[in-house]
């Protein structure tokens, strides 16, 4: 049985079809691969300085939000974006989601380099002006053999699986399909289109019918796909040709990126992270978490009030009050109202904010229901710690 789908039209927001929240309009901007040049990283800064409220939001899909824009913003918006390279396809900006594996090629992890695969993915989808259809929801993943980005159950993914084969994956699952590096770009892509031909409401792979997509191409034997991504670690990461990556948290994923100009490049990552590679020296960026034990570990949260206006509470407050008592484990995710906006994928801890207080749960059975924030940090952290 198919998932069930969704109704009314998508209104993911992008770059050029802004949100209206609750502080102003929201923006975002798809990056693939997560991928930021210097300039493109300046660029984003100055446009959140100069049309936003100066912040970068990071996204769960390595994407980066602006929030509090003024009513008529885009255009200007849009000007900057493209004068940085940040706007190849406006018909496509919104489907240009590839989550790609972090440090690939760069560090001694992986089978393969897959930063022209991704590259070369991205310029094939903006090309094909049918695939600008897709869903703002639909997203590729692809993982060099890690398991970082091939758990983020992608609606197409390749996972490699060697130096010379790539796994197709489907909704998160391997399809048995095999394909070489080369190719990968074109199958994916035909995948999508396929998917476009034979859907009806539906806006993600996972919602069809088993069987629904025609997949071509010689099959192996299946391969297990992680079930929880293989994070970054934080800190100094030795890179393959001597230089350094630094890996750092972004509290609750609201980064002031004036700490980090003058960076060559910049790797968004999923988990609301950023990483600075080719570093020959490694200065202190402030904001950053780069050591364990901090207690921002694998918590995340929605906007919360007052950027929502369907949120309860203020999360992203309660969530930093409590974060030194809410233990460590499983991801945990504080949502402002039951949409619970910006889930980690995979199992985690949700904290749900409701008209009596917080709930606690993880997957559909509810932990502990409270309206002390005390007691709530509580449950959470012994939630975190039951798997």
């Amino acid at each position: 049985m198919s998932s069930p789908t969704r109704s009314g039209p998508d209104r993911c927001p992008g770059a050029l079809r802004v949100h209206a929240a609750a502080d102003g309009g929201l923006a975002r901007v798809r990056l693939p691969g997560g991928r930021l040049t210097g300039p493109q990283f300046e660029a984003l800064a100055d446009a959140a300085r100069a049309l936003g409220d100066g912040a970068l939001e990071l996204t769960s899909r390595a994407n980066v939000q602006i929030r509090g824009l003024a009513d008529g913003a885009e255009e200007e918006l849009a000007a900057r974006l493209s004068a940085g390279g940040l706007l190849p396809s406006a018909g496509h900006e919104r489907v240009r989601n590839i989550a790609a594996s972090v440090l690939t090629g760069r560090d001694a992890l992986g089978f393969l380099d897959v930063r022209p695969l991704v590259a070369e993915l991205d310029a094939e989808l903006c090309a094909d002006p049918g695939l600008a259809e897709l869903s703002g929801r639909f997203l590729f993943t692809v993982d060099d053999g890690r398991g970082d980005v091939a758990a983020l159950r992608g609606d197409i993914g390749l996972l490699a699986v060697g130096a010379d084969a790539m796994a197709l994956l489907l909704a998160g699952a391997d399809s048995g399909v095999r394909v070489a590096p080369g190719e990968a770009a074109a199958l994916a892509l035909e995948v999508a289109r396929d998917f476009l031909r034979v859907r009806t409401a539906e806006w993600r792979v996972a919602e069809l019918a088993p069987g629904a997509l025609r997949v071509p191409g010689e099959r192996g034997e299946p391969v297990r796909v992680p079930a929880a991504p293989r994070r970054v670690p934080l800190g100094r990461i030795p890179q393959r040709d001597g230089r350094t990556a630094l890996s750092g948290l972004v509290p609750l994923g609201r980064l002031d990126p004036a700490p980090l100009r003058g960076a060559a490049e910049v790797i968004v990552t999923p988990w609301r992270g950023v990483v600075i590679p080719d570093l020959t020296d490694v200065p202190h960026f402030q904001g950053l978490v780069t050591a364990p034990a901090s207690g921002w570990e694998g918590l995340t949260s929605c906007a919360g009030r007052p950027g929502c206006a369907a949120s309860l509470t203020d999360v992203r407050a309660d969530a930093a009050r409590t974060r030194a008592s809410a233990g460590a484990g499983l991801p945990a995710h504080w949502s402002g109202c039951d949409r619970r906006c910006g889930r980690p994928p995979g199992r985690h801890v949700a904290v749900v904010a409701t008209p009596d207080g917080y709930e606690v749960r993880l997957g559909d059975e509810v932990r502990a229901r409270s309206r002390d924030l005390t007691a709530t940090a509580a449950a959470v952290a012994t939630t975190r710690r039951s798997e």
